[in-house]
């Protein structure tokens, strides 16, 4: 099954990086699944509202060459996905702003809201600004960033055609841009530190039968080797002793880290830094409300983002309902 929305860039960028800076009764951070889900409810719901995008509109989700669970489609580009969605909040008259959040506090009941070029007021806050990958921090990872080490396969695939590559991890996450990348690579590695994918078994068995792939089980990435081009190889602590293993490319999917560095003081977050959840999306601080890969809501799928922004959006109507 194919689908492609297409969309003029006045629509995508609707609200584009014109302030919309005043008083609003819900104010919604971020871009991804979550946000344009809690942005689709409060436009039909009639709450005043404005939604602050980050830098990156449809979040990782957007990123993901291909969601092949998401009801409704076999299989969809992770941008057409994201893109049909926010165009259906802008139908549904969402404003959109390409800002991002720096700090907030909370005075006089009331929550304040600062981002790179603006300020805010607002009644109540939807946290929906989604998770950053993370990195191993050894040697070589941030000296080949952009020369060969990447952390998006959907936006870096191009680069290493017909040439070797690796992936490591072994989440949904890393099987899915491994995917991708078979299409493109001449040879794919994948290191993961246990000897089984933790990733849905259907794109697991996918990925492992591809004859393209060669898996090193039980093993790390001990460093990223290259010269004054780029990455030409990396160090793998393997149960046989460290081992080189040449490559062209390295993509690093071992987890994420939240973005909550500015709701820090606002509300509660766990030791992973994620929003603390109440009852799925409800907070620490009543006036504010969690949705999407920033929670600590186990299970992380572009279906439940969606479900988490609707649910957000629909408390929030709740709440401004009793104050009538």
């Amino acid at each position: 099954m194919s689908f492609s929305v297409n969309i003029d860039a006045g629509l995508m960028n609707s609200g584009g990086t014109n302030s919309k800076t005043g008083s609003y009764q819900l104010v919604i951070a971020g871009g991804g699944p979550a946000a344009l889900s809690a942005a689709i409810y409060a436009a039909r719901y009639g709450i005043t509202h404005v939604v602050l995008e980050s830098w990156k509109p449809g979040g990782q989700a957007a990123l993901t060459a291909e969601i092949e669970n998401y009801p409704g489609f076999s299989s969809i580009a992770g941008s057409d996905l994201t893109n049909a969605m926010k165009k259906q909040a802008v139908e549904a008259g969402a404003v959109f702003v390409m800002e991002t959040v720096e700090s907030t506090t909370e005075i006089n009941g009331k929550i304040k809201i600062k981002t790179d070029s603006a300020e805010y007021t607002t009644d109540y806050l939807i946290i929906a600004t989604g998770a950053a990958p993370a990195t191993l921090g050894v040697p070589g990872e941030s000296k080949y960033y952009g020369r060969g080490v990447s952390f998006c396969a959907t936006c870096d695939a191009p680069f290493f055609r017909n040439k070797k590559a690796i992936v490591v991890g072994g989440g949904d996450s890393a099987v899915k841009e491994a995917l991708h990348l078979t299409h493109v690579v001449s040879e794919l590695g994948l290191v993961h530190r246990r000897d089984k994918l933790r990733a849905e078994p259907l794109l697991a068995n996918k990925l492992i039968n591809n004859e393209k792939v060669t898996p090193y089980w039980n093993s790390q990435l001990a460093e990223v080797v290259g010269d004054d081009q780029g990455v030409t190889g990396v160090i793998l602590n393997t149960p046989d002793g460290k081992k080189h293993i040449d490559t062209d490319g390295v993509f690093l999917y071992v987890g994420t880290v939240p973005a909550t560095e500015p709701f820090a003081g606002l509300v509660d977050l766990d030791a992973k830094k994620a929003v603390a959840t109440q009852n799925i999306v409800g907070t620490s601080n009543p006036r504010v409300f969690a949705a999407g890969d920033v929670t600590n809501n186990g299970f992380r799928q572009v279906v439940t983002a969606v479900s988490e922004g609707a649910r957000a959006s629909a408390a929030v109507f709740e709440l401004l309902e009793m104050q009538e």
